[in-house]
């Protein structure tokens, strides 16, 4: 009985263990360039760089906070990223801007798009979206 109950841990061990995990955990490290928009008719469309250490992430921008990228910590869960940002920001532009909060995600090869859509009742209509490639 013993036996059999120590193989079973182990296959559940096993079982709990996918490559999936493997995999997207390489898929998130390095250096990632693409395009940042907020979707509002004619947006301006930003050149952004990404990098993902870890659990760190660390961004730039060609246009001064469109969008407010520093660096921070972030999480993957499913078809969710979440952003924390660290850094101090002053109150002249959109808050809204600043990567930070849980964002749509979705992989394809070494394409990473994330968005958050603000369209509601009482809210703004745009949806922020990003459009990456790995380097």
């Amino acid at each position: 009985m013993r036996a059999i109950l120590t193989i079973l841990f182990f296959l559940l061990i096993l079982s709990s263990c996918s490559e999936d995990g493997q995999l997207e955990q390489k898929f998130q490290e390095g250096t990632f360039s693409g395009t940042f928009q907020r979707d509002l008719g004619d947006s301006r469309i930003a050149n952004i760089t990404l990098t993902f250490d870890g659990n760190r992430w660390s961004g730039t921008s060609d246009y001064a906070k469109y969008p407010a990228l520093c660096r921070g910590t972030y999480s993957i869960d499913e078809n969710k990223i979440t952003f924390q940002n660290e850094c101090a920001w002053t109150a002249e532009f959109d808050w809204t801007l600043i990567l930070s909060g849980e964002y749509k995600l979705t992989k394809t090869g070494s394409t990473l798009e994330f968005s958050r859509d603000y369209r509601s009742a009482t809210s703004g209509t745009y949806i922020d979206q990003y459009r990456l490639t790995k380097d």
